[in-house]
Parts: C-alpha cells; structure tokens; sequence
C-alpha cells in the first residue's frame, strides 16, 4: 500500500529560522575565530558582559547551550582565563561565573569589527527592516514561552 503524501500548509519554520542564524552567524564567525574564540563562547562572553555573574543553569538558558555541553565550555573558558568561578556563600551547592578583565579585554579589541559587521547587515537588510526584526524576534519570545521536554501540546 503506497502512502498518500500530505502537503503541509506551513513552511518550516523552525528551519527558516535556523537557516537564518546560520547566514547571520556566518558574518561573525571569521571575528570569532581571528580572535581564537568559539561561538559558544562568544555568546557566554556576550551575556556575562552585562551582570556581575550567573549560574550554568541561566547561563545556559540564555545561550541556548545543553547542560552537558555547558559543563565543558565551562572548564575549557576558564582554563583559557575568560571566566572565572566561584560557590555562593550561602548554598556552597550553587556556582556563579562572571568574565575575567581578560574576558572584558578580547570584548573590547573585537568591537570594533563587530560594530562593523552589525553595520554591514543593517546595510544589506534596511535599518527599518533591522530595527523591526528586532521587535518581532522579541514579541516571538515572549509570547512562545518554551515547552518542557517530552510533553507534546494538544493543538488548538
């Protein structure tokens, strides 16, 4: 019996939006690895530049980083001497990672290509387009709240 192929009425936006991030990433990555740092490191960096320190759990969150993975960027971050890590006083079970001056110091000596590079997409897209894509990606963040694992939602 030969099966009935269905066409689906939506294109695939998860794709769509991965096919996205690959084409923007793709205009950093040449920064990221003159300066010898990872994309998953750089978005660490990045976070950690705007408060004091996190957890790996919010770290990871933020980032889009798994848990396990977490763990070896991590340890390879601090070995390199771009963050450091330290036990919370009161609960010596929780951990908060803050950057180094080092950290702060590639930030710094990259700026100005990243500057650069934001500008050159910001040419290429519009800078109304730039600035609206920017609130859309935001309203898609809070108004699709992320599904736990393993629970497959109804449709409605």
């Amino acid at each position: 019996m030969a099966l009935k192929s269905r066409k689906l009425q939506h294109r695939n936006l998860p794709l769509l939006l991965m096919q996205a991030r690959e084409r923007v990433i793709s205009y950093f990555r040449p920064i990221l690895n003159a300066h010898g740092i990872t994309e998953q490191q750089w978005r660490i960096v990045r976070v950690l530049l705007d408060v004091p320190a996190l957890e790996p759990r919010q770290i990871g969150e933020l980032c889009a980083i798994s848990s396990p993975s977490m763990a070896g960027v991590l340890e390879r971050m601090e070995q390199a001497g771009y963050i450091t890590r330290r036990r919370v006083e009161h609960d010596q079970r929780r951990v908060l990672v803050s950057v180094t001056p080092k950290a702060r110091e590639l930030a710094a000596s990259m700026a100005p290509d990243i500057d650069a590079t934001y500008r050159r997409i910001e040419e290429k897209l519009g800078a109304q387009f730039s600035a609206h894509f920017h609130v859309v990606l935001d309203h898609v963040l809070e108004q699709l709240p992320e599904l736990p694992l393993g629970r497959p939602q109804p449709p409605r």
